[in-house]
């Protein structure tokens, strides 16, 4: 890549020849706030570095939480078995059967249940038994010879307090949910009870978030892997960590490994080190957890649309682009998603055509002209830019953590829509973290791996973890 340490490394490109000076002076000047050199991200992973050595050490609310999360089996790949997975998010309820097959492949069979919004204010935990019981009677399930219960992972994504394995108390509800006589009691038990009312015949061995569930999933199928990512519509990141780094960890045993939750989209909330401008800070004002999950509305697909609409409408605001023209349904938060922002940045066509289709078909901005569209993509391309970088320093502050295991292979699994959909967001983690990796790393033993359905098949695959490590 070029010399990133050059702030005009990232202003010269976003200049439109046709502007005025005007438009360009304040091209270079929003480029110039979003710019994200190679020595910041060097400030930003010793940051993230201080963040995640306190919040090992202890809770405190300054700090990255650094969650324990009792995962401490990695999968080899050639485990055999079949297991149930629940998966519960804030609409549907998944339920799979997740076959491993000892050849680091796994088969998954799933059922969504929507959630009721009886289920949502008043009876969760019966509902969840009935769409369990419902799934194990139409797929013939029962539990294997010699046992009582079949046994299950479960992908909980509310906010919970980790107490064990298979054990944690609720924190809050959100996302509309208002169940009663729910919080502050294990989640566990309050769905175990209802299996049993409901005469199924399900055992929960395992508690645990998505980004846990991509580390097992891609850990099964690459035995090497040392991180799991979230880059999707939020962001978050587990990895391994030895024990005897963990100084919060109170249990007897102080070898091996346990995944950590690093809840890394709360990083910096105090602003001191990330590239925060008035367009950031216009969006967290304006959201329902204003100075929270600052690193997440930097770089998530929540958000980096609503950035992109905030800088649009300032050069609105002065007429530089549009004439001055907006519409209703741009001057409206959160219309202008990040899935836009993708079709805009990839659109190579001379009249920038795609870019125009999203302006004036789906936004409803009157007739535009090449120069709008070359500003709106170059500020797309600003943010994004900026998104991406700070994700590989995210990225590279983790691993850097764990530098013995950098000598050898080492696997990321990775899921959500922007990695999977954001143009050239894969290779572009790969280019920014080689400065901070090394060259010989990245090029010949790191290797990134979408890993789907994490939330599905890694609650599986965790809970035939908690299944063999009983039997021995």
């Amino acid at each position: 890549m070029a010399d990133t340490n050059d702030i005009q490394t990232f202003v010269q490109p976003y200049v439109v020849p046709e502007g005025s000076d005007e438009l360009n002076e304040n091209l270079q000047a929003m480029a110039t706030s979003f710019a994200v050199t190679d020595d910041k991200i060097r400030e930003i992973i010793k940051g993230l570095h201080k963040s995640m050595k306190t919040g090992l050490d202890r809770d405190d609310p300054n700090a990255l939480p650094m969650i324990p999360t009792y995962v401490s089996g990695r999968p080899t790949g050639k485990e055999t078995g079949t297991f149930l997975a629940l998966d519960l998010g804030g609409t549907n309820l998944r339920v799979c059967q997740v076959t491993l097959k000892g050849d680091t492949t796994y088969s998954l069979v799933q059922q969504k249940f929507t959630i009721t919004q009886e289920a949502k204010e008043v009876r969760l935990w019966d509902f969840i038994a009935e769409c369990v019981g419902v799934f194990l009677e139409e797929h013939d399930l029962h539990p294997a010879p010699g046992k009582r219960t079949i046994p299950c992972g479960y992908t909980f994504s509310f906010p919970i307090y980790q107490t064990g394995i298979a054990s944690g108390n609720l924190s809050m509800w959100n996302k509309s949910f208002t169940v009663p006589n729910s919080v502050g009691r294990d989640v566990v038990n309050l769905t175990q009870s209802a299996f049993q009312r409901h005469h199924v015949a399900v055992e929960v061995v395992a508690v645990l978030n998505d980004t846990v569930g991509t580390l097992m999933t891609s850990g099964y199928s690459h035995p090497d892997t040392q991180m799991g990512i979230i880059f999707g519509t939020g962001t978050n990141a587990a990895y391994w960590e030895r024990l005897e780094n963990i100084g919060k960890w109170t249990g007897s045993d102080r070898k091996g490994e346990m995944v950590v939750n690093l809840e890394w989209g709360a990083f910096d909330n105090a602003t001191e080190v990330l590239p925060y401008t008035a367009h950031d800070n216009k969006l967290n004002r304006k959201s329902s957890n204003h100075g929270l999950q600052v690193f997440e509305k930097m770089i998530s697909g929540l958000f980096l649309g609503e950035v992109a609409r905030n800088a649009i409408l300032s050069l609105v605001d002065q007429r530089l682009i549009f004439g001055g023209r907006s519409s209703e349904i741009l001057n409206k938060s959160y219309t202008f998603d990040t899935a836009y922002m993708s079709e805009i940045v990839a659109d190579a066509s001379p009249d920038l055509e795609g870019v125009r289709v999203v302006l004036e078909g789906t936004l409803d901005i009157p007739p535009t002209s090449l120069v709008d569209r070359k500003v709106v993509q170059h500020v797309c391309n600003m943010i994004g830019t900026r998104g991406v970088r700070l994700s590989a320093a995210a990225m590279s502050a983790v691993l850097l953590a764990r530098p013995e295991l950098l000598t050898s292979s080492v696997s990321v699994g990775i899921d959500g829509s922007m990695y999977q959909f954001y143009p050239g967001f894969e290779a572009n983690l790969y280019a920014v973290s080689r400065v901070f990796l090394g060259a010989d790393f990245v090029d010949n033993r790191l290797k990134l791996h979408l890993a789907k359905d994490g939330s599905g098949v890694g609650a599986a695959i965790v809970a035939m973890t908690v299944d063999r490590d009983r039997q021995r």
